[in-house]
Parts: C-alpha cells; sequence; structure tokens
C-alpha cells in the first residue's frame, strides 16, 4: 500500500490478529505506530514482522494492560512525547472469557467482558484526549483526528453461546455514535464490525466447521485479519473525512446470506 496519510496511530491488542494486521496497515500508509498489547515480547516479534516488510516504518511496542488507567495515561504521555500528537485511535482489544447462555453467566466473568470491550474503549479515548493531543490534528488547517472501534457483527445479530459478549460489542456500536457527537469536528469516531474471522480469539467458532461456513458465505470464506486492517485503515484516513458516527460491516456477507425457511 502507498502512504495515504501522516501522523501517530496507537493501536490496542496489536500483538497478533487484527491488531497486528491493523499496525501493518497503518505503517504501510504512513502513520508512525504505538503498539500496544500486554505481552512485551508478542510485541517486539509483530514490530520486527512489521519492520522486515515496511522499511522505514516508525514503530513503538508497549506493553500495557489496557484497562489499567495509570498504564494507558503513562503509554499515551510516551507516545505523544517520543512519536508526536496521536491522529489515530484503534481500539482493538478484546476479550470474551465467557461461552454459554445468559442464564449461567457469571458476574466476574460478566465484569471482564464489559471491562475490557466496553469501559476500555472510552478510557482510551478520554485519556488519549488527555494525555495523547488526540484532536489536535482537527484544527481548521489539518485533518481531524480519528477513533475506530473494532466491534462486531454479534453487536447487530444474536448469535449461540456469546450473547453476553455480543451486547457488549452493541454498547460498543452505540458509544461510536455518542463519541462522534461529542467530539465532532475534532475528532471522528467511527468502527468496524468484523463477521468471522480467522484469529486465535474467534478460533473456537470457526475451525472446527471452517470449510462448511466459508461455504455458506457470499464470498466464500471466512474473513482474514488484514480484510479488518484495510477497512480499519480506510476510515482512520483522509478517504473517509466526511464519515463520522458508522459502522461498516465486514463480514463477507454473512448478514445478507438469504434466510432459509
Amino acid at each position: 500500500m502507498s502512504p495515504t496519510f501522516d501522523g501517530v496511530a496507537v493501536v490496542t491488542g496489536a500483538s497478533r490478529g487484527i491488531g497486528a494486521a491493523t499496525a501493518r496497515s497503518l505503517a504501510a500508509a504512513g502513520c508512525a505506530v504505538a503498539l500496544v498489547s500486554r505481552k512485551q515480547d508478542a510485541l517486539d516479534a509483530v514490530t520486527g514482522d512489521i519492520r522486515a516488510h515496511v522499511p522505514g516504518a516508525r514503530l513503538l511496542p508497549l506493553a500495557a494492560h489496557v484497562a489499567d488507567d495509570e498504564a494507558t495515561a503513562a503509554v499515551l504521555r510516551r507516545v505523544h512525547d517520543e512519536l508526536g500528537p496521536v491522529r489515530v485511535l484503534v481500539n482493538n482489544a478484546a476479550t470474551n472469557p465467557y461461552f454459554g447462555p445468559l442464564r449461567d453467566l457469571d458476574r466476574g466473568r460478566a465484569d471482564k467482558t464489559i471491562e475490557v470491550n466496553l469501559w476500555a474503549p472510552l478510557r482510551w479515548t478520554q485519556l488519549a484526549l488527555q494525555h495523547g493531543g488526540l484532536g489536535s490534528a482537527g484544527a481548521s488547517s489539518r485533518p481531524a483526528s480519528s477513533v475506530v472501534n473494532v466491534a462486531s457483527i454479534g453487536g447487530v445479530a444474536t448469535e449461540v453461546g456469546i450473547g453476553w459478549y455480543n451486547a457488549a460489542k452493541a454498547a460498543l456500536i452505540h458509544l461510536t455514535r455518542q463519541l462522534a457527537v461529542e467530539l465532532a469536528p475534532a475528532v471522528r469516531v467511527n468502527a468496524v464490525a468484523p463477521g468471522l474471522v480467522r484469529t486465535q480469539l474467534a478460533r473456537a467458532l470457526w475451525e472446527p466447521h471452517e470449510q462448511e461456513i466459508a461455504a455458506a458465505l457470499p464470498l466464500g470464506r471466512i474473513g482474514e485479519p488484514g480484510d479488518i486492517a484495510d477497512a480499519i485503515t480506510f476510515l482512520a484516513g483522509e478517504g473517509a473525512r466526511w464519515i463520522t458516527g458508522q459502522t461498516l460491516v465486514v463480514d463477507g456477507g454473512a448478514l445478507v446470506r438469504p434466510t432459509v425457511v
């Protein structure tokens, strides 16, 4: 991908899957990228891979738990000091500690799901505004900053076994709309809603029946992390300069499949 914009991007959950692919896509588009995840060694491995494919990429791998306020603020201050004001924030980190019916969901796993999938995107946005310089690029002479939240098609549909995770993602879609109103015009806020993607988080959903699932999709395959990463890079960049408060579904046609009665 040829460079399309410059500036500083922060990607959470960047050590694998959609996050790692997004960091690579943004670096290829011209961004300096801060990669955030819990494990430094995994981040270092991804950083090395990106540098091998994107010569000259400016990358800063920083280990932090996304639900830790102090660590988040420290990361964002360091990004601002070492790379510059944050122009793009990608809230990608996610967790799903519970699989099963809602009637059996316990409070501990319910709270963890909300903390990482809903509270953390809001908190990272708040702290990026306070410590990272997010929004400072939104003056009349410069393009708006951009927040992209990674939601799920589960946020607009029902699925067996992951109802609480999907409820959190539905709330994230609404949070995206609310923040788009509150932060305009300095910051655009959008979301992507991936369908079934070949990631570690979703392995239990696709691995046992990949061929059958792929055959049922209009585009004939399950998603790859790069499919979502490219959509995120579009929403973050100038091609989406008049788009805010929207959720882009990237699902291989899953939601438009004909219903068999």
